[in-house]
């Protein structure tokens, strides 16, 4: 934590200006200002504070209710202490000064510079990302969002082929696969798909690499009695489906292009040189090195960890890990009430990681299998069960971590994980 600072400002940000209020050690208001989003306007925020404060960059605090952004970054460039504050925090800073609940930009900004002042403990201070974390971060958000888009489109997808090609829905629970979409292209109606050939199934399924339907079971499906729909219904859906399946064959493309970027940029961590290397022992083991022998972690769970969590994890920070990826539970307790909830504040992104790693780790490793089985036994439902067991695994990742060593199920059992 940063103990030399002398000056405080809180920036309530948005698309095309700022708000910025500047107080000093002893809570005087300075100077009060509004500037522009561009970028004469961010530098002239940043001329401003230091001609106000007259102090270096190091000695001024700013806080913001964002982590990243061209503001963040200009700040950082100039040598400010950022700090971040969650925007339901200021909420509770507001109720101090405004109890009726008034609301503006300009008091947003004396409040936060106050609370920077009074309660940094509650602030988080940034730091500039390395490279690598920057692109990493931006392949993985682009691999959610691209996955979260093609799930959309498949549920369009279910719902038109329900209105008129039953049978298609019959065939697999993944609308979005290639062999399902190049099915659907050889055969786009009821009509057509009953004329198919169980020698043109089975090659479109070679080519596919299709192996848990055969021809002649698909054939039966497809072959199955049509509904009779409302007249121009067929071609109403034809019309969207067609539009769909082009989208999906696009998102499939880019969800793989946008994968080997990111398998690309964890070989290219794992391959670089340490910083200082030990002349006469071996090389340490990196931190992607360490994760993938962690059972049930795959590329993408690590790309999430490395690009959402990198500092709490080069500390190895368990506490801060479970409650970043929202398996540290939330304790209520007021007089004889207690209740015990699920963690809803923390990174949606790395809540989703986790629940995959745990869902995976169960069905891949027997010692974290006989461990979610004892924990259903129990009587804990199945997402408790799961979180319960990527709290198990993060403690274990943290102790891997710190002890630069791969994973090892007599060393790092699973006893060890939380109840």
């Amino acid at each position: 934590m940063t103990t030399d600072l002398q000056w405080f400002a809180f920036i309530d940000w948005a698309s095309r200006k700022h708000q910025l209020c500047l107080i000093d050690a002893g809570g005087k208001i300075r100077g009060e200002r509004t500037f522009e989003h561009s970028g004469n306007g961010l530098a002239e925020l940043c001329d401003w504070l230091l001609a106000k404060s007259g102090a270096a960059p190091g000695a001024i605090a700013v806080a913001l209710e964002v982590t990243f952004g061209p503001l963040v970054e200009t700040l950082l460039e100039r040598g400010f202490a950022v700090f971040h504050l969650n925007p339901k925090q200021l909420d509770r800073f507001r109720d101090r000064i405004a109890l009726a609940g008034a609301k503006d930009d300009r008091r947003d900004a004396r409040v936060g510079a106050h609370a920077l002042l009074t309660d940094r403990a509650a602030f988080r201070q940034l730091a500039p990302a390395d490279p690598f974390t920057i692109q990493l971060r931006a392949v993985t958000r682009l691999f959610h969002s691209l996955t979260a888009e093609r799930t959309r489109l498949t549920n369009q997808l279910q719902e038109q082929l329900w209105r008129y090609y039953p049978q298609a829905l019959a065939l697999t629970d993944n609308l979005a696969s290639a062999w399902f979409l190049a099915l659907w292209q050889l055969a786009p109606t009821p009509a057509q798909a009953a004329r198919l050939r169980p020698s043109t199934l089975a090659r479109l399924f070679k080519q596919q690499g299709v192996r848990r339907l055969t021809a002649e079971a698909a054939q039966a499906i497809l072959r199955q009695p049509a509904r009779a729909g409302a007249p121009g219904a067929t071609a109403a859906a034809l019309l969207t489906c067609r539009s769909l399946i082009a989208r999906l064959h696009l998102v499939n493309r880019e969800l793989r292009d946008t994968a080997r970027q990111r398998d690309a940029l964890l070989r290219q961590r794992s391959a670089a040189p340490p910083d200082q290397p030990a002349p006469d022992t071996a090389a340490p083991l990196d931190d992607v090195a360490i994760l993938r022998s962690a059972p049930g972690l795959g590329s993408g769970g690590i790309a999430s960890l490395l690009s959402e969590a990198p500092d709490a994890l080069a500390r190895a920070d368990y506490h801060a890990l479970r409650a970043l990826t929202g398996v540290a539970p939330v304790t209520r307790q007021s007089g004889k009430l207690r209740l015990v909830q699920r963690r809803l504040a923390c990174n949606t992104r790395l809540r989703v990681a986790a629940y995959h790693w745990a869902r995976v780790a169960v069905t891949a490793d027997d010692s974290w299998r006989r461990r979610y089985a004892a924990l259903r036994a129990r009587g804990k439902s199945f997402g408790c069960a799961l979180r319960i067991i990527a709290d198990g695994l993060l403690r274990t990742i943290c102790a891997m971590l710190k002890s630069r060593s791969l994973y090892d199920p007599n060393r790092h059992p699973t006893t060890a994980a939380a109840p």
